[in-house]
């Protein structure tokens, strides 16, 4: 005896109309101009507030979760960079400067523009513009194209900006020295200024300071050599064993060479073989000539050296044009141009142009022409403002100018910098580099002006200068009553 099944309920089918009014994006009333002209409006917005939630509402919805999960995870990467940067600075700056690092994240960026512009075009499939108004399908059309550009064209140039970054960290920091501990709490840098435009082979590096950067607060000191200061000490090693007391010139008709420290680099890779003096200083991104220098400035100064950074001044305006101009303090009134070397023709009849005195922004050729002019001052002067410069281009490296003008800072760097910093240090320099900023540069001039004679320097009472300087005694509390 079979028992007979329950009969099934009968399934309610939903009508079509109330699907279409439920769903309208999905389920859109194609024949109603006005309903498809909002829902296009609706669908354009939606993929560029949230990228794939036109395609889950509208369209495929496989397509929409790899837009919805790849809008997430950048979010989440957004957000957790912010918060980097805010609470953990070093991890923040040791990405920031790690080449794979950019690698990665310029990838993602350009892997999402790509995804944005599928998603878009997409988008306008499903609004079916021929089914909105006449003058709408124009307007979606337009909206759509203008946010693709402020979304997948800013994916696009954030990429490029992290090439750029990572084509400036290569070119720079392509070659550098090992990485050593600060050195009785400072990293100390040698600093060389020349123009290489004059000629790599005649080229004198006119322009010599160490920049010494207190490894616990940032605080920095320059102290400024006299490019021609003479018969000058070296630390241990080989320019020490030929001059145990102090450099000395050699004149030959051939190719000769003075005592000033600024003659190290003809001495060395003109004059002579320095590769034999130097064997390792090409594998460590330096010069024998720059190693000859780093010697002798801590020969002068009784501290230790262990990197130093060229600015090539032939394209130095290039940087400053870069930071949009540099804000200096002109003391006096002084001329541009090469004029005579012989005196009695005034500056008026050679003269290109004047810098006057007073509040001046500059221009990357002003600039060049300020730290260069020789005429109506003497080099202690040129000196004291290429030390100007320098303040003004640290001051000027603000976040807000980095992040706007990055590209043309970065190119300008390529071309200006040479270094043996190792990459490796570039987080902590960076952070040190933003506590700097927040305290005055102190300077050291070894000038007449600073109690300081140029061509018979006491170099024992330099070193004191500068240990002082450098680590000045802590104050005794006065006693209570």
């Amino acid at each position: 005896m079979s028992i007979a099944s329950p009969p099934r309920p009968a399934q309610t089918r939903i009508p079509a109309a109330k699907v279409v009014q439920d769903r309208p994006l999905r389920y859109p009333d194609a024949s109603a101009r006005e309903v498809m002209t909002r829902r296009g409006w609706w669908l354009v917005l939606l993929n560029f507030l949230l990228p794939g939630s036109a395609q889950a509402a509208a369209g495929n919805r496989r397509l929409g979760k790899i837009g919805l999960g790849s809008t997430l995870v950048m979010w989440v990467l957004v957000i957790l960079g912010a918060l980097t940067a805010l609470l953990w600075q070093q991890v923040f700056l040791t990405i920031a400067t790690n080449w794979f690092a950019l690698l990665l994240i310029q990838g993602l960026l350009i892997a999402y523009a790509v995804l944005w512009l599928v998603l878009t075009i997409d988008t306008l499939r499903l609004v079916r513009l021929v089914k909105t108004g006449t003058a709408a399908r124009f307007g979606i059309l337009a909206l759509a194209i203008a946010l693709l550009v402020a979304s997948s064209g800013g994916a696009a140039y954030a990429a490029q900006t992290v090439a750029a970054a990572r084509g400036a960290l290569g070119a720079i920091f392509g070659a550098s020295g090992p990485s050593v501990p600060p050195s009785d709490g400072y990293y100390n840098i040698l600093l060389l200024g020349a123009d290489s435009g004059e000629g790599r082979d005649s080229m004198r590096f006119d322009s010599i300071s160490v920049v010494s950067v207190n490894a616990t607060t940032g605080a920095t000191t320059i102290t400024g050599i006299p490019r021609d200061m003479p018969n000058v000490p070296f630390s241990a090693g080989p320019m020490q064993d030929k001059y145990p007391n102090g450099h000395e010139g050699h004149a030959d008709a051939s190719c000769g060479w003075g005592s000033g420290i600024n003659q190290l680099r003809t001495e060395v890779e003109v004059c002579q073989d320095g590769d034999l003096l130097y064997p390792d200083a090409v594998a460590n991104g330096s010069e024998p000539g720059i190693e000859a220098t780093k010697d002798a400035a801590e020969g002068v100064l009784g501290i230790e050296i262990p990197y130093y950074v060229f600015v090539d001044m032939h394209g130095f305006a290039a940087l400053v044009d870069a930071l949009g101009g540099v804000d200096v303090t002109v003391a006096e009134r002084l001329p541009e141009g090469w004029g005579p070397t012989y005196a009695g023709q005034p500056a008026e009849e050679w003269a290109i142009g004047w810098i006057e005195a007073g509040p001046q922004h500059m221009d990357g050729d002003t600039a060049q022409w300020y730290a260069r002019s020789r005429y109506t001052t003497s080099d202690f002067d040129r000196m004291k403002r290429q030390r100007e410069l320098q303040e003004a281009i640290l001051a000027q490296f603000t976040p807000q100018v980095v992040l706007t003008r990055f590209q043309d800072v970065a190119s300008a760097g390529q071309a200006l910098i040479q270094t043996d910093l190792p990459q490796s240090l570039l987080p902590f320099l960076a952070d040190l580099a933003l506590k700097a900023k927040e305290q005055p540069v102190t300077t050291i001039e070894l000038t007449p002006e600073g109690g300081i004679d140029e061509y018979e320097p006491d170099f024992a009472y330099i070193h004191q200068l500068v240990q002082q300087t450098l680590h000045p005694p802590t104050p005794t509390p006065t006693p209570e009553g």
